[in-house]
């Protein structure tokens, strides 16, 4: 009964961390709104403030949303590669699915202005920034996948990946060598990272990517256990490994590249959030693991929006930069605790 109860509590724990955090985050902004103001606005209840009603639910909620789904999505990366990998150090962006979102913003913000001698994009477009993303990132995805079907070991696998990533990197730096200064600058900012400015339609469409992505991996939890102790065992209990490894590509690569094209390139997150889950519950059982960064992912990524926004401040920080200096000191104590990390 123990190692049934201690989870559940405290999954009930972290969900009732998560809406808190949650409600703090629509309070805390340039303009600062009590936690009275906040559920009165949501409830459709009076607010102190007219103007409170619109600034929650068109800019705060839409905000934080997209922060729960970016935190959950990214951490689901990092768990499903590390544990295809059996590598501690990867995370959604090993595939170069990542690298290729980053070269789709490239080419419309920088490439554009190359053939047509002007500035061809505005970043008010965040459609058609979130389409060249997602274009991006779909075609490495079926190249990976191709290759996937093609490699037999998973390792092999890992290293093509890592020079997809390579070989994006290297074009979006030609492109930046030659793309203008404002050009240059606008496709900087897009590297930072963005919770904000993101319309619910939007939102709507990266929803059920992330749900998609969820789905897909529940059904791969029974192989993501047996990949624990090796291919060969995976095998033996019956696992088809290229249709495993398949799915699980697959379902990194929709989770990763509808993040990436939405909120831009967010480090970190799918490299720490599953190493502190599984020092948080003390297993490897995915079937806990998997709920279990979801909401980790969410709490981390509000707490670091939360950082970001500097309260009380019209400043916001980059997210990208946040989560770096949270993530990179758990990565190095990770690394001096090596041989105590849980896989």
């Amino acid at each position: 009964m123990k190692n049934i109860t201690s989870p559940l509590s405290t999954f009930i724990l972290l969900a009732f961390l998560l809406v808190v955090l949650f409600f703090i985050n629509l309070s805390i902004g340039s303009v600062t709104i009590s936690l009275n103001d906040t559920f009165n606005a949501i409830f459709g209840q009076e607010v102190s403030h007219t103007s409170f009603e619109y600034i929650i639910w068109n800019y705060r909620i839409p905000k934080a949303v997209t922060a729960i789904l970016a935190g959950s999505g990214l951490a689901l990366c990092g768990l499903l590669m590390q544990t295809l990998f059996r590598n501690p150090l990867a995370g959604p962006f090993v595939l170069g699915i990542s690298s290729g979102a980053s070269l789709g913003a490239a080419l419309l913000i920088m490439g554009l202005s190359l053939f047509s001698g002007s500035i061809a994009f505005s970043l008010s477009d965040h459609l058609a920034l979130a389409i060249a993303s997602s274009l991006g990132s779909f075609l490495v995805l079926l190249v990976v996948m191709g290759v996937a079907v093609k490699v037999k070991d998973t390792m092999s696998l890992l290293i093509i990946g890592l020079m997809f990533g390579s070989l994006t990197a290297a074009i979006v730096s030609i492109l930046s060598f030659l793309a203008k200064a404002e050009q240059l600058q606008r496709y900087v900012f897009w590297t930072f990272g963005s919770l904000g400015d993101l319309s619910w339609n939007q939102i709507y469409i990266l929803m059920v990517m992330v749900f998609v992505g969820i789905l897909v991996s529940i059904r791969c939890i029974k192989s993501l256990n047996s990949y624990l102790i090796g291919e060969n065992y995976a095998k033996s209990m019956g696992v088809n490994l290229k249709k495993s490894r398949f799915t699980i590509i697959a379902a990194t690569g929709l989770l990763a590249g509808s993040i990436t094209a939405f909120a831009g390139p967010i480090a970190f997150i799918g490299l720490a959030v599953p190493h502190l889950t599984r020092q948080l519950f003390n297993t490897t059982d995915h079937k806990i693991l998997l709920p279990a960064v979801l909401i980790n992912g969410g709490i981390i990524v509000l707490v670091c929006d939360m950082v970001a926004q500097l309260p009380g401040s019209v400043k916001v920080l980059p997210i990208n930069a946040i989560t770096s200096l949270i993530g990179a000191p758990v990565v190095i104590w990770l690394l001096m605790r090596k041989k105590n990390i849980v896989f």
